[in-house]
């Protein structure tokens, strides 16, 4: 259904520092950089056939997270979640909500981990037990 999700930064090497740390946990290898015509910068993580990308806002306004907006990162078990979480916390992001780990929902039971990113965006560590 997706092709990739893009997020806005307004530190673009903060932002490959933190996300290189982070989706490394996932197995993501070093961001595609690439620059737009107006010179903008964007960085595009690959990895399972999906893609995450970071850019400076091409409109140059201040890039802001979105309310209500969650982008949900699949992990392979709770460890990977806890991984995640620690190096975001360990490269600018902040921990959200309950601490990583297992939690009872309407969806069953899930393995969770929410962090922000140093631009406010809500990131989360799933896994499906």
């Amino acid at each position: 259904m997706f092709n990739h999700v893009m997020v806005g930064s307004n530190d673009i090497e903060r932002s490959k520092r933190f996300y290189d740390a982070v989706l490394g946990v996932l197995g993501a290898g070093e961001p595609a950089r690439n620059v737009t015509d107006s010179g903008h910068v964007r960085l595009f993580y690959r990895h399972a056939g999906n893609a995450f990308a970071v850019s400076q806002p091409i409109d140059d306004q201040p890039a802001t997270p979105g309310n209500g907006s969650t982008i949900g990162f699949k992990c392979e078990s709770l460890e990977q979640v806890q991984a995640f979480h620690d190096a975001a916390v360990a490269n600018g992001g902040s921990s959200i909500e309950a601490a990583p780990g297992p939690r009872d929902t309407g969806l069953g039971r899930l393995n969770l981990g929410y962090v922000r990113d140093p631009d406010g965006n809500k990131l989360c560590a799933i896994h499906r037990g």
